[in-house]
């Protein structure tokens, strides 16, 4: 440990446990570990897959786990009391976009008819749930229900999946918790329902779901299977979307403020090393992330997302350089604004059953995400020349929200500041005023 970084304060717990899930945004935990940042911290640092959301976050809470890769939703729900309640915090976001959703074979063949084409015969991008529309209103006047595969109830993937087939006009359910319906398949068109990331292809070869929202690399697994295509990424669906976060207690944070600082520290010099100089590194990661203990998955399948570039329909191969952002676009900093946009698909699902104030939105997101701990990992890295000013070109002006964000599918816009309007101007959801 250099002589300047004592002035950080040691660490107070040196020996950690960090746990995951088999998915290529694990990388920057699988990066510092590799590239020594978490010992440049003093940090020795043990990194352990876990079965599934539930298990990791159950450790988390308990202490097996300091800290783990997150769904983003996690930590919110855990605050608020939807699933499991516990305080769980967020320093540092790990990575946006890297999600697509994928359908069978079958599906696709009957899907396709609806789809544009461009002069080379090529679907035209992105993919509307309008095309498939037609296909789930076959279903049901048949009286057969289309199922669809999620990795959990408070996923960016259950909501990316739920705002595409919304977009389309396809009803995709709702909670109603209160009354003791948390199956998200009230009024449903999809019924939605959970499947581990790795059993997603699986899953769907077998006929159980029709299609699935996954991350890498579950996708490009079923064009390399040749079971399923890939219809949309969610890079499509919210251009540059937040999507993991890794995630601590309130109480590991305050017991061990110099660890939360250090371990923050680790983690944003690898995402910087995952996006620099236009993703040199990537190959490199690639190999690492295919190692039997991280992701597991052939290299090359890995590859296929992680280095610019994403297989539709086989052999339909496009550039998507922004598929995973693990630095680029303050991709690292726990903005407020994307606590809020989670929060408000909460709501608008009835994962929320009642109205809430826009206040009580940003209340809840400023007990979950941690900017503060992040300027401090920041700067200290800055005042260290570990790392420069120009990595964080706004850092001094940020106030936790995001500029009004444009760029979804529906084209509707979204402001962190405003969350109600947000809600109501979906054609389909619970808005103001609505309770299941």
């Amino acid at each position: 440990m250099s002589a300047s970084a004592e002035k950080l304060g040691y660490p107070e717990k040196e020996e950690l446990k960090f746990g995951f899930i088999k998915l290529t945004d694990m990388a920057p935990i699988a990066v510092a570990y590799e590239k020594g940042f978490f010992e440049d911290e003093g940090l020795y640092v043990t990194i352990e897959a876990q079965a599934n959301w539930k298990v990791l976050l159950d450790g988390v809470i308990d202490g097996r786990l300091d800290g783990a890769h997150m769904l983003a939703g996690q930590p919110i729900a855990a605050n608020i009391g939807y699933g499991t309640k516990a305080e769980i915090i967020t320093p540092f976001s790990m990575d946006l976009n890297g999600n697509a959703i994928t359908v069978s074979n079958k599906i696709w063949q009957e899907m396709k008819g609806n789809i544009p084409k461009q002069a080379d015969g090529r679907p035209v991008h992105p993919i509307k749930a309008d095309a498939l529309k037609p296909v789930v209103d076959k279903y049901l006047d048949q009286g057969k229900p289309f199922n669809m595969g999620m990795v959990f109830p408070v996923s960016t993937h259950n909501y990316e999946l739920r705002y595409w087939l919304a977009a389309g006009g396809i009803h995709p359910g709702f909670y109603a918790p209160e009354k003791g319906d948390t199956s998200g398949q009230i009024d449903a068109d999809v019924l939605l329902s959970v499947t581990p990331p790795p059993q997603m292809p699986a899953t769907m070869e077998a006929g159980t779901i029709y299609g699935y929202c996954v991350g890498e690399p579950w996708n490009q697994q079923a064009v390399f299977k040749g079971i399923g295509v890939p219809v949309v990424t969610d890079y499509e669906i919210w251009k540059d979307n937040p999507e993991k976060v890794f995630g601590i207690t309130k109480d590991f944070a305050e017991k061990y403020p110099n660890t939360t600082i250090r371990l923050t520290r680790a983690l944003i010099r690898a995402a910087k090393w995952l996006d620099e100089e236009n993703n040199a590194n990537r190959g490199e990661a690639v190999k690492i992330l295919s190692q039997s203990n991280y992701v597991g998955a052939d290299a090359e399948v890995i590859g296929n997302s992680m280095t610019g570039t994403f297989e539709y329909e086989k052999g339909d191969k496009r550039a998507v350089p922004d598929f995973n952002v693990f630095f680029r676009y303050n991709a690292t900093y726990p903005y407020y604004s994307d606590a809020i946009w989670y929060l408000t698909q909460m709501r608008r699902w009835g994962q929320i059953s009642d109205d809430k104030p826009d206040s009580w939105y940003k209340d809840v997101a400023a007990k979950v995400y941690r900017p503060d701990i992040y300027k401090s990992a920041a700067e200290s890295l800055i005042a260290e020349k570990l790392m420069s000013a120009s990595d964080f070109p706004t850092l001094a002006t940020d106030n936790g929200f995001r500029s009004p964000q444009t760029h979804f599918i529906d084209g509707i816009v979204y402001d962190g500041n405003k969350p109600n309007d947000y809600i109501n101007k979906f054609a389909i959801g619970l808005k103001a005023g609505d309770k299941i």
